[in-house]
Order: C-alpha cells, then structure tokens, then sequence
C-alpha cells in the first residue's frame, strides 16, 4: 500500500468538499452538531481554506486512489495544527492516517509541536492520535450535549536538528 500526498489547488475543492461531507456525515447525523460539523460546511469554505497562505491542503492517496484530505494550519514559532483530516469510510482502519501522519512530521520537519482536536466521545479516533504521540491538553470544549471536543499536542524533541 503506497500512501503519498499531492498539494490541493482551487480546483480540487469540489472533490475535496464531497470527501469531506461523505467523511462527516456518520459524525453530523450522531452528535447533530449543525455549527461545527466539516459536513455541513459550504464548499466556499473549502475553496477559503485552500487559497489561505498559511494553510496547505494535500490529497492523500492510497496507490493512485483518492482516499482522504488533510489541511496544515502553520501558525507561529513552528507550530502547526492539524485540521481537518479525514479518511473515506470505505478506507478506514487500514493505518492510512498513521501514514498521513508519518508524512507530514516528515514534510514539516521544523516543527516544535503539533495540536489537533477530535471528538472525545469517539475512542477510536481518540486511540490512533494518542498511539501516534499526541497528548491531551486538558482542555475541552462542549459543543452540546452528544459532543465535547478535546484538543490534544505534540511536541517533538529531534536531536539531529541543530536549530
């Protein structure tokens, strides 16, 4: 299984925007978190996140099949954030997002740390962040009764950087 990434660009916001709703919807229709669900985002949102300049969106493919997206939030002092990612349904559970992962620490290589959310009420996505070195904050944020979010971080000690 050869899992890379390819840049998004303008014109993949549409098929971006189809993933991520068919990603999200399983998360909308259980938590019915209308404000704050990628599922009901519009696709000018999308199109908003890719033309950001300090945002990269990459397609991720699994050998020449379109599986998922991740968007990377570069914010200050070489801290990234991670938001979203999502897998297609139909390719969870086969180690495509610990792949994802691999890649951009990779790609990202002068990164401090790294900070995503999820939801803490789905333990799976809980697993995979921490197996892969993430660690909860302590924050939480309740967005209604079904659904708190909980943000977690990563801080990466590399010894072969001299900076």
């Amino acid at each position: 299984m050869n899992i890379y990434l390819t840049k998004a660009e303008i014109k993949d916001a549409e098929t971006i925007h189809e993933m991520q709703i068919k990603a999200f919807m399983s998360l909308l229709s259980k938590y019915k978190d209308f404000e704050t669900s990628p599922a009901n985002e519009l696709v000018e949102k999308t199109v908003m996140r890719i033309n950001q300049e300090f945002t990269d969106y990459y397609i991720i493919k699994r050998d020449n099949t379109t599986v998922g997206c991740i968007r990377i939030v570069k914010k200050d002092n070489k801290l990234y954030r991670v938001s979203p990612i999502f897998i297609l349904p139909e390719y969870q559970g086969f180690g495509i997002a610990q792949k994802v992962f691999k890649i951009i620490e990779e790609l990202y290589h002068d990164a401090k740390a790294w900070e995503l959310d999820t939801i803490l009420q789905e333990p799976r996505n809980c697993y995979l962040y921490e197996k892969i070195g993430y660690k909860k904050t302590g924050k939480t944020k309740i967005i209604n009764s079904k659904m708190t979010l909980v943000f977690y971080e990563k801080h990466l000690t590399n010894l072969n950087k001299y900076n």
